[in-house]
């Protein structure tokens, strides 16, 4: 029980946006090398992500 209690908080963490991200959004790979690139690229995804998100949470 409490095993499936600790399992059952990752929904409430971050993991799902992951999840999305990678589904929704299409984003599985990234283009670009190097740590400072790929950081790059993935808060540029993240940020459109954020960006969606606050449309439809206040367009309704």
């Amino acid at each position: 029980r409490a095993g499936r209690a600790l399992y059952a908080l990752r929904k409430h963490t971050v993991e799902p946006v992951f999840g999305i991200i990678k589904h929704v959004m299409g984003f599985r790979q990234v283009s670009l090398r190097g740590l400072d690139k790929v950081s790059g690229e993935w808060r540029l995804a993240t940020m459109a992500w954020n960006i969606k998100r606050m449309h439809r949470l206040t367009a309704g």
